[in-house]
């Protein structure tokens, strides 16, 4: 980092375009602000003078922020959003995008498993003509075999019932073009699954392998039920097969039914009945059973849709604003909550 007495303190820095944005959602990650700046801030001034950082914190009870608004004071190139209470990871990412101004937004951790150095190759392909530059993890002898192998799992779950295809390793930690920051500025959906949103709007883009580097200080957030749930979601925005399976398990208890059917009719016919009428009603429940779940995973498929997106709730609500976050005027807030709702 560069000594105090060389450190921009000008509005005029603080309020003029920046070629690049880099934003970090944070929960508890006090302890990682001040190592996380210490290497990132370097990169970015070798880079380019017109940067700008937005930290997002999504609702942290440490002293989080606190960090944070110091560092704003002493560099006014360093803005944060504050939720006012925690969204989740995607809609941190969402509301960096919102507020960020770069003509191109890179997307990290601030647990520095994302090293910072590996910005200036996002930058230098971005600048070859790629518009979305996502770093690919290439090893991942770190994890269990066990999350090594759902992750695999869900890798081609996703290639074989999503919409689209996702290349394997890539993250959150990533560099966008502001073409490409602007169309997903406009997908205001709910239920949010980032990843399948970078590779939905398409543009030319490139993996570059990197290494993730042992977390710094505190834990994952991410226990293996999180995990579960955000596969789960990331596989339900991007089809119908969660519900649709409601469908197949409708018709495979009508065919159950038909072949208890059949069981009933030969024994009956063998051996005769010992309680007349119960055969009948077993199959007559079993039948409107799986006629009723059909009914439901074909009703459910528009439903659950319908019902995330007609409460037309905001995606965040927003407690404080630092830096050139607080510059991003209230009438585009208002505007962008306008196309939201559209």
């Amino acid at each position: 980092m560069r000594p105090r007495s060389e450190e921009p303190r000008s509005k005029e820095c603080l309020v003029a375009s920046p070629e690049l944005s880099v934003i970090i959602p944070v929960h508890n990650e006090s302890a990682n602000i001040a190592p996380l700046c210490g290497r990132l801030l370097p990169v970015l001034n070798r880079i380019t003078a017109r940067w700008e950082v937005i930290f997002v914190d999504d609702g942290s009870r440490d002293d989080t922020m606190d960090r944070i608004r110091s560092l704003s004071q002493g560099e006014p190139r360093i803005g944060a959003v504050s939720f006012s209470r925690n969204f989740g990871k995607e809609v941190a990412i969402a509301a960096g995008l919102d507020h960020a101004r770069g003509d191109a937004v890179v997307i990290m951790d601030a647990d520095l498993q994302h090293p910072p150095e590996m910005i200036e190759t996002f930058v230098e392909r971005w600048k070859e003509g790629y518009l979305m530059v996502y770093g690919q993890r290439t090893d991942r002898s770190d994890e269990t075999r066990v999350k090594r192998g759902f992750a695999h799992l869900f890798y081609r779950l996703f290639a074989r019932f999503g919409e689209i295809a996702l290349p394997e390793g890539a993250g959150d930690f990533r560099l966008i073009d502001r073409k490409g920051v602007e169309v997903l500025r406009t997908l205001g959906e709910k239920a949010r699954f980032s990843k399948g949103l970078y590779a939905w709007i398409g543009f030319r883009s490139i993996g570059v392998p990197f290494v993730v580097e042992e977390r710094l200080h505190g834990t994952t957030k991410w226990s293996f039920r999180k995990l579960f749930r955000f596969a789960f979601d990331g596989i339900a925005a991007f089809s119908t097969v969660p519900l649709r399976v409601w469908t197949y398990i409708g018709f495979l208890i009508s065919f159950l039914s038909i072949a208890t059917a059949f069981y009933f009719l030969v024994r009956t016919l063998l051996f005769g009945t010992d309680l007349p009428g119960f055969p009948s009603l077993i199959v007559s429940v079993m039948f409107f059973s799986g006629i009723q779940l059909m009914s439901l995973g074909i009703v459910g498929e528009y439903v659950g849709r319908i019902f995330a997106e007609v409460k037309r709730r905001p995606l965040y609500v927003v407690q404080e604003r630092l830096g050139g976050a607080a510059e991003v005027s209230a009438s585009l807030v208002r505007e962008d909550a306008r196309l939201r709702q559209a």
